[in-house]
């Protein structure tokens, strides 16, 4: 799909589609994610500040290593969840401690600029 294309696109209701608008809103922020496992920004649209008050717990303060052990019980069932246990089962090992380490810093070192 050409510039032109994406610039024209039509959602299903008629109106200009936002994909490529917000596509390109996210790629023009800035590295503010870059240095984020693969996954792991991902994980504070849920469990990042907004969670804050809510049924979702905030990730923010937790150690990797419980984090990790937390996505273990939701892979192998011990830990009843409504979607945890399947967004668990879909990461490796080594993604989940990647994850687990991204989100175990700070909010604002997760979101300092190199």
């Amino acid at each position: 799909m050409t510039s032109h294309d994406m610039r024209h696109a039509k959602n299903r209701r008629g109106g200009p589609a936002l994909a490529p608008v917000v596509l390109a809103a996210l790629l023009a922020s800035g590295p503010a994610w870059a240095d984020a496992a693969p996954g792991a920004a991902a994980c504070t649209g849920c469990h990042g500040p907004a969670a804050l008050g809510s049924a979702i717990p905030s990730l923010d303060g937790h150690a990797a290593d419980e984090i990790v052990t937390q996505m273990h019980a939701f892979r192998s069932g011990e830990r009843k969840a409504t979607v945890m246990d399947r967004i668990a089962r879909g990461f490796t090992e080594e993604e989940t401690r990647a994850i687990a380490e991204w989100l175990a810093k700070p909010e604002a070192a997760r979101h300092a600029q190199p």
